[in-house]
């Protein structure tokens, strides 16, 4: 097996090892839902409407009240 003669550089070392660091910008893709045409992701559902592949797979997000709201203040549970 063959070894090397000479110790190679940090900075040859280091600019081989640079090259990896970079990421590829996300593809994103428009809604399937024509009301909707947020940008996802590709091959899953819309977090917004919840379609995917022109019909509605999972029901819409709706956001829940925090706990201090919606109740008389003052009023305890039994």
């Amino acid at each position: 097996m063959p070894n090397p003669k000479r110790k190679h550089t940090r900075s040859r070392r280091d600019s081989r090892r640079s090259a990896n660091w970079k990421l590829e910008p996300l593809s994103l893709s428009t809604c399937s839902n024509p009301a909707c045409g947020k940008l996802v992701r590709p091959h899953t559902v819309c977090p917004e409407c919840g379609w995917y592949g022109g019909k509605l797979v999972l029901a819409p997000k709706t956001k829940k009240a925090k706990r201090g709201e919606g109740g008389q203040q003052g009023e305890e549970k039994k």
